[in-house]
C-alpha cells in the first residue's frame, strides 16, 4: 500500500471503531530503541525512519513529532508526504499531547496499542487527557488489522554468552537478583526489557538490529526462574543449559496466561516505566513498584567485563586506525570517497579483529553539512562525497564478544577556519573537563553535564543532546540507567557507581555547514581521594591536531592530551600492521 492508502485504512479503521485519534509510538512490547520490524508500525506508515518519534493520525491531521537529533533528517524523508513535521525543543515534553487536547472535542476518543507503551506513559496520557474529558483506549490494535504483510519476529537461534567474558555466572546472578527480592520483600521480578533479560541468563541473540538480544520476557522468584521465548529459538544446548541452572521454559506468548494464573497472595516487583501496560493489568498478583533490578546490576561491570572493555578498545581503536588511513590515501588518488564507503569500510576493518559480531549501531558518517544532523545514517542513494577538504563527522561502534565500542571522531580534510577551529577546541575542553573531574560519592550525571558544556556556554554555543549515556557489555550501546544529561531526565538523576561504563561526548553543530563531537568512553572508578570517584578513559583514538587551537588550552589540558595520546599509541600498536605504525606515532604526537 501507499502512504494515502494506509492512511487511508486506518481512518477507516477509526471511524469504524468510534476513534477520533491514534497514536503510534516508536517502541514495542519491551520498550527498545531499536525495534524489530515487525513492530516497527511508524516508519510502516509514515516512512520516518529515525529511532524517536511519535505519530498522531486525526480524521484530517497526519503529524510526527520528533526531537531536534532528527529534524533535518525528518524534514527530508517526509518531504514528499501527507505527513507533518511537529518539532520538539525539549525532548523531555510531550507536545503530540497538547496538540490533541487543543484539537479534539470534550467526550473524544484516542486509541493506543497497550503493549507499545509502559504503565507509567499510559498513567500520564490518561490523567492529561482525562483533564479535557478525552478517553483513553489502550486496548486496540488498528494497525494489526491492516498490516496485512507485516514481517514476523526472528527466529535466529540464541547463544549462551560465555562466562570468560560475562564474568558472573547465571546462577550468581539469579542470586544477586534474589538478595534484592530480600531487600524489597517481594516474591519475584518481571523482567520486559530486553537488555535486561540477556544479562540475566546470560544470553545474546540477533533478534532486533545492532543489540545482541533475545525477544522474550522473564520472572525470576526466590524459588525458580522461568523465560518466555519461542522454543524453536533454542538448542539443544540451550535447553540443556536451562535444564541445568533451573531455568523453566514458557512459550513467549504465555507470559499473559501466566500472570493472570499468579496467586494473588504473591508479591511481584515490576518496573512500571518499561514494563508494557498489557502484559502490566495482567498481573493477578500484588504489584510494588522498583526500578528493574538487573537494569542497575548490569550498569556495573564486573572486573572480567572491565579487563574485556580495556582490551576491546585497543583492537576498535587499530580497526578504526586503519579506516582513516584507508582514507587518507585514498583521497590522494581518487576525486573522492562516498560516506557509505566509508562506512562500509569501518565495519570492514572491524570484522577483522577478534569476537567481532557486527555494528554497534548504524554508522554515523557526516561530512559538510550532514555532520550537522546530529543521527545522521548516509544512504547510498544520496550521501555525500568526501573531497580532500572540509569538516568530516565519523560516529561508530563495534559489538564484540568482549565489549560494545561507541567513538566519533571529528577531522579536518583541509586546514580549518579560525571558527572551527574554536569550535572544536572548545569541546575538546569541555570533554577533558569531565574526563579529568574528580567528584564525591552520590554525585549524578546532571551534576557533571554542565562540565562538558562550560567552554561552549561561555561563549552562547550550546548542543541539543545529552553529553552521554550509559554503555553496555556486548549489549546495548544506550544502556540505562545512567547518563550525562540535564537533571529532568532520568538518566541525569541517576548516581553514578564505580564500574559504570559510560560516552562523553559533547558537540556542536552550524546547520548547513559542518557538525562536530568528540566522544571517549569512560567507567567510573574510585578516587585517590577518600570518599570520591573519578573516570578512567578507555576509549583509544587521537584527536585531529590541526582543529586545535593550543593557545585556548591550559597547560593542564595539552599534558592531558599528550599523556593521552601516548596511550593511544602503546594500546594500538601491538594491533597494527608494521605499515600503519608511523602514521599512527605522526597522529599520537605530543602537541
Amino acid at each position: 500500500m501507499s502512504m494515502p492508502e494506509k492512511l487511508l485504512q486506518v481512518r477507516k479503521a477509526m471511524f469504524e471503531k468510534g476513534i477520533d485519534a491514534i497514536i503510534i509510538p516508536s517502541s514495542d512490547p519491551h520498550q527498545s530503541e531499536y525495534v524489530a520490524t515487525h513492530w516497527q508500525e511508524r516508519t510502516w506508515l509514515s516512512g520516518f525512519t529515525g529511532s524517536a518519534g511519535i505519530v498522531v493520525i486525526t480524521k484530517d491531521h497526519a503529524g510526527l513529532w520528533t526531537d531536534s537529533r532528527y529534524f533535518l533528517q525528518a524534514e527530508i524523508e517526509l518531504s514528499d508526504s501527507t505527513f507533518t513535521l511537529h518539532k520538539m525543543y525539549n525532548q523531555f515534553a510531550s507536545p503530540h499531547v497538547d496538540f490533541l487536547t487543543k484539537n479534539l472535542s470534550p467526550g473524544s476518543r484516542v486509541s493506543v496499542n497497550g503493549f507499545m507503551f509502559s504503565k507509567t506513559s499510559i498513567d500520564t496520557l490518561k490523567k492529561s487527557l482525562n483533564e479535557y474529558l478525552i478517553e483513553l483506549d489502550y486496548r486496540q490494535d488498528l494497525i494489526s488489522d491492516i498490516w496485512h504483510n507485516r514481517p514476523g519476529l526472528s527466529d535466529a537461534l540464541v547463544e549462551i554468552h560465555d562466562i570468560t567474558f560475562a564474568g558472573r555466572t547465571l546462577i550468581e546472578k539469579l542470586s544477586d537478583i534474589r538478595r534484592e527480592l530480600d531487600i524489597l520483600h517481594a516474591d519475584s521480578h518481571l523482567i520486559t526489557a530486553l537488555d535486561d533479560l540477556a544479562w540475566t541468563f546470560n544470553i545474546r541473540g540477533s533478534d532486533v538490529a545492532y543489540n545482541p538480544v533475545v525477544i522474550a520476557y522473564g520472572i525470576v522468584s526466590k524459588t525458580e526462574a522461568c523465560i518466555f521465548i519461542d522454543q524453536h529459538k533454542l538448542s539443544k544446548q540451550l535447553k540443556d543449559y536451562f535444564y541445568q541452572n533451573q531455568v523453566k521454559i514458557y512459550d513467549y506468548e504465555s507470559i499473559i496466561p501466566f500472570l493472570n494464573r499468579m496467586p494473588d497472595n504473591e508479591t511481584i516487583s515490576v518496573d512500571q516505566n518499561i514494563c508494557n501496560q498489557s502484559v502490566y493489568e495482567a498481573i493477578n498478583a500484588k504489584i510494588i513498584h522498583t526500578q528493574s533490578i538487573p537494569k542497575l546490576l548490569k550498569s556495573i561491570k564486573n572486573e572480567s567485563e572491565i579487563s574485556h572493555i580495556r582490551n576491546v578498545m585497543k583492537k576498535d581503536g587499530a580497526a578504526i586506525a586503519e579506516t582513516f588511513y584507508w582514507l587518507e590515501t585514498q583521497l590522494k588518488s581518487v576525486t573522492g570517497v562516498s560516506e557509505c564507503a566509508f562506512a562500509i569500510k569501518l565495519a570492514e576493518n572491524r570484522t577483522k579483529q577478534p569476537f567481532y559480531k557486527g555494528e554497534s549501531f548504524g554508522a554515523i558518517i557526516g561530512y559538510e553539512s550532514n555532520g550537522a544532523i546530529i543521527h545522521y545514517h548516509p544512504d547510498p542513494d544520496s550521501c555525500k562525497t568526501i573531497l580532500s577538504e572540509g569538516i568530516l563527522l565519523a560516529d561508530s561502534g563495534g559489538q564484540y564478544y568482549d565489549g560494545t565500542t561507541d567513538i566519533t571522531r571529528t577531522i579536518s580534510l583541509s586546514p580549518p577556519s579560525s571558527d572551527q577551529k574554536k569550535h572544536y577546541t572548545l569541546i575538546l575542553k569541555g570533554m577533558i573537563s569531565l574526563s579529568m573531574s574528580k567528584f564525591p560519592v552520590g554525585t549524578t550525571g546532571a551534576q557533571l553535564d554542565t562540565l562538558a558544556r562550560q567552554f561552549l556556554w561561555a561563549e552562547g554555543l550550546n548542543y541539543g543532546h545529552g553529553t552521554g549515556h550509559g554503555v553496555g557489555f556486548f549489549l546495548n550501546v544506550h544502556e540505562a540507567p545512567q547518563g550525562f544529561a540535564p537533571v529532568h531526565s532520568e538518566r541525569g538523576k541517576t548516581v553514578l557507581l564505580p564500574g559504570m561504563l559510560t560516552s562523553n561526548e559533547p558537540g556542536y553543530y552550524i546547520e548547513g555547514l559542518y557538525g562536530m563531537r568528540i566522544e571517549n568512553l569512560i567507567i567510573t572508578i574510585k578516587s585517590t581521594i577518600p570518599d570520591f570517584l573519578e573516570f578512567e578513559t578507555v576509549t583509544l583514538y587521537p584527536f585531529d591536531h590541526l582543529l586545535i587551537n593550543k593557545s585556548m588550552l591550559t597547560v593542564a589540558e595539552i599534558s592531558w592530551i599528550n599523556t593521552y595520546h601516548s596511550r593511544v599509541y602503546e594500546g594500538i600498536c601491538p594491533y597494527l600492521p608494521s605499515e600503519f605504525k608511523q602514521w599512527l606515532q605522526e597522529k599520537c604526537r605530543n602537541i
